[in-house]
C-alpha cells in the first residue's frame, strides 16, 4: 500500500472528480458516509456528539458528518471554528444542508460524550497559534473521546514536526490512505488508534504514483509466501548458521535458532561458546551445534561456504577476538547476511567494517543501535531519511525496530510494517527478528522480501501471541511459538 504525499493525494481527488466522474460535494458525501460507517459500529447513538468544524473541506467534511448521524438518531451539536476564514465552496453547501434539528453553539461548550474534529485536514501548512490553539487545548484538555476527521488538526501528513496546538484523539480516520505523520514514534499522541476508511479513489490512478514511502500490509506479505513443493526435501529449504551468545547470552543464540527453524529453514546449525553446548543441544535437539572452544566466540576455521545464509550478532559481546570472528566472517562471506546487536556495534566501534559487508546485507538495528551507526537524529522523519540514505549509500538492507518497523532498500524505498504491539518490546524479541529473516535467507528469498516477510511474520506472530496472553505478559519465545500461526493467518 503506496503512502502518498499531500500534494499526491490532492491529484487524486481531482484526477477522481474528473475521470469518474463525480462532483467534488459528491465525494465529500462519500467520505462523509464512510466515516460514519465506521462511527456507528464503534458509537451506538445514544451517544451525545459535538462536532468542531473549520471552513475548509475538513469542515465540510464535517458538516456532512453531522447531517448524516442526525439522520441516524444521534444528538449532534455543531460548533464553527474560525467563521471569519475563507470559507469553500463544499463547506458553504453542506452548511446550507444542515438540518434545522442540529443545534448550532455560538460558543465552545463539552457537554458531550464525543468530539469529532474536523477543524483541519490535510492542507495544514502553519503552526495553529490564537484562539483555535485555545480551542484545541480545551478540546485535549475535556476528557471526551475524540475522532479525527482524516488527519488530527494541526498535524502535518507528510511528517514535518508543527509546532504550535494540536489535536490529540482518541481515534483518527483516514481516507483511503495512510499518512507518513502516523509512522512517526513522537506522532503518536497526534494520531491515537487509525483507521482506513475507503471512499473510492481512482486505483490506477493510486497506483500511477512514485512515491519512496509504502505501508506492508498481509496482502503484500502474502504475495511474498513461496509454495512448498509436495516432493520437497530438507536440503530444498537451506541450512542457515547462527552465530551468538556469551557465556550469561546463550539464550540470544536460542532463540533465534528456534526462531530460524520455525520460519522454515531445512536444516539450522548454531555457532556458541562451548558453554552454551550443552543448553543447546538439550533445549532446542534439531539444532545443530559448532562451539568456539572458549565462553565467548573466537575466531576459528569453519568452511562459511557450505550453509544458504549466515545470521550474526545476538548475545556475541564486543570483544575483541570477538571482532576478529566478525571481521574474518565478513570478508569470508559471498552473499548476503544478517547482521544484528553486538555485531551492529563493532561495526559502529570500527565504522570501515561497514564497507566490508557483502551488498545486500540485511541489518536490523533498533534506535540506539541505528544513532550508533549514523548519528542522532533531531526527530524520526530525520532518522528516516537517513536510514533511506544509508541503504542506498552501502547498498544494505536496514531495518529500523520499533512500532511499524521501516524497512530501507537499496533504492531508496521505505516500507513500514503494519503488524506487532507493544508487548513486544521485551529482551530477546529482536533475536527472534534475526532468526525468521535468516532463515528466509537460507530458503533462498532475495534479501528484501527477506527482510519485509520475516519482519511481517514476526509482528503477527507478536500479534497472535499478545491476543492470547495479552502485552503484559509476553516474552520472546511466545513469539516464536506463534510463527506457525502467522504463516496460516496468510493463507
Amino acid at each position: 500500500m503506496q503512502i502518498l504525499s499531500t500534494e499526491q493525494t490532492r491529484k487524486a481527488d481531482a484526477y477522481t472528480i474528473a475521470n469518474e466522474p463525480i462532483k467534488s460535494v459528491d465525494l465529500m458525501e462519500r467520505a462523509s458516509q464512510a466515516f460514519v460507517d465506521w462511527f456507528t459500529q464503534k458509537f451506538n447513538n445514544n451517544k451525545r456528539v459535538l462536532i468542531i468544524a473549520g471552513t475548509g473541506n475538513n469542515g465540510g467534511d464535517a458538516l456532512a458528518i453531522a447531517r448524516l448521524l442526525h439522520k441516524k438518531n444521534y444528538q449532534v451539536q455543531v460548533f464553527l471554528a474560525s467563521p471569519q476564514s475563507q470559507e469553500t465552496e463544499d463547506y458553504r453547501h453542506n452548511l446550507k444542508r444542515l438540518p434545522s434539528g442540529i443545534h448550532l453553539l455560538t460558543q465552545i461548550e463539552v457537554n458531550c460524550d464525543v468530539i469529532i474534529d474536523g477543524i483541519f485536514g490535510s492542507g495544514i501548512t502553519r503552526p495553529i497559534t490564537g484562539e483555535l490553539a485555545v480551542l484545541i487545548d480545551k478540546i485535549n484538555g475535556s476528557g471526551k473521546e475524540i475522532i479525527s476527521i482524516d488527519i488530527a488538526s494541526g498535524l502535518s501528513p507528510d511528517g514535518t514536526p508543527m509546532e504550535g496546538s494540536i489535536i490529540k484523539p482518541t481515534f483518527t480516520i483516514s481516507f483511503q490512505l495512510p499518512k507518513l505523520a502516523f509512522m512517526m514514534p513522537e506522532n503518536d499522541a497526534y494520531v491515537g488508534q487509525w483507521n482506513l476508511v475507503d471512499i473510492g479513489l481512482d486505483t490506477t490512478f493510486i497506483k500511477s504514483q512514485k512515491t519512496r514511502y509504502h505501508y506492508l500490509t498481509k496482502r503484500e506479505a502474502g504475495y511474498l509466501v513461496k509454495p512448498r513443493l509436495k516432493f520437497s526435501y530438507k536440503g530444498n529449504f537451506g541450512h542457515a548458521l547462527i552465530i551468538g551468545g556469551s557465556f550469561g547470552k546463550i539464550g540470544a543464540n536460542m532463540l533465534a535458532s528456534k526462531a530460524c527453524l520455525r520460519a522454515g529453514a531445512g536444516l539450522v546449525t548454531s555457532l556458541l561458546p562451548t558453554c552454551g553446548y550443552d543448553i543447546m543441544q538439550t533445549a532446542i535437539p534439531e539444532v545443530m551445534c559448532l562451539t568456539s572452544g572458549k565462553k565467548h566466540l573466537t575466531n576459528l576455521e569453519i568452511d562459511i561456504s557450505t550453509y544458504s545464509a549466515l545470521g550474526i550478532g545476538p548475545g556475541i559481546g564486543t570483544n575483541l577476538e570477538t571482532l576478529s570472528l566478525l571481521l574474518a566472517l565478513i570478508k569470508a562471506c559471498k552473499k548476503p547476511l544478517v547482521l544484528d546487536a553486538d555485531a551492529l556495534n563493532l561495526i559502529s566501534q570500527n565504522p570501515e567494517l561497514i564497507e566490508l559487508v557483502p551488498k545486500g546485507s540485511v541489518l536490523t538495528p533498533h534506535v540506539g543501535e541505528f544513532n550508533r551507526l549514523v548519528g542522532s537524529s533531531a526527530n524520526s522523519l530525520e532518522r528516516v531519511k537517513k536510514q533511506k540514505t544509508f541503504s542506498v549509500e552501502h547498498k544494505l538492507i536496514i531495518v529500523l525496530k520499533g512500532a511499524h518497523t521501516s524497512i530501507a532498500n537499496v533504492d531508496g524505498t521505505v516500507w513500514f510494517n503494519s503488524t506487532g504491539n507493544p508487548g513486544m518490546a521485551t529482551a530477546g524479541s529482536g533475536d527472534v527478528l534475526t532468526g525468521i529473516i535468516t532463515s528466509l535467507l537460507a530458503q533462498g528469498y532475495n534479501p528484501f522480501d527477506a527482510a519485509r516477510l520475516g519482519v511481517y511474520l514476526h509482528g503477527s506472530a507478536g500479534d497472535i501471541a499478545s491476543s492470547e496472553l495479552g502485552e503484559h505478559s509476553l516474552i520472546a519465545s511466545d513469539i516464536t511459538e506463534r510463527i506457525s500461526s502467522a504463516f496460516i493467518s496468510l493463507n
